[in-house]
């Protein structure tokens, strides 16, 4: 084990489950995240779970940080996405990010930051 192996198992189960759950609350339902890049962060997550239990450092950086930016890029991009569907519409407060968005937010900043931990320890 290494010293980012108890974040990045954290962080990798926070963006895994996450992937499942809904992801944008709206009036009429929630979307879930398999509907369109949950499926990617879900990959992500059970990567960023191997790289844990991986005992080379180097490795596990990579499991750690490719994980961490991708989830994070996607999670950037569904929320720019609902601020321009609300703008389009001008339906402000109606499309909600949703449980699996926050959790998949919340795993992406824990892997970068076990990234960081993993890079200043060597």
């Amino acid at each position: 084990m290494h010293v980012g192996s108890a974040p990045m198992l954290f962080g990798g189960l926070l963006v895994a489950i996450g992937s499942l759950l809904p992801w944008v609350q709206t009036p009429a339902g929630s979307l879930s995240g398999t509907v369109g890049a949950g499926l990617w962060t879900l990959c992500m997550g059970t990567i960023a779970l191997a790289g844990a239990l991986l005992p080379y450092r180097r490795v596990a950086l990579a499991h750690a940080l490719v994980p961490g930016v991708v989830a994070g890029f996607f999670v950037f991009w569904q929320l720019a996405r609902l601020i321009e569907l609300s703008a389009a519409t001008d339906t402000w407060g109606k499309l909600l990010p949703g449980i699996g968005l926050v959790m998949v937010g919340g795993g992406a900043v824990l892997l970068v930051r076990a990234a960081i931990r993993i890079w200043k320890s060597a």
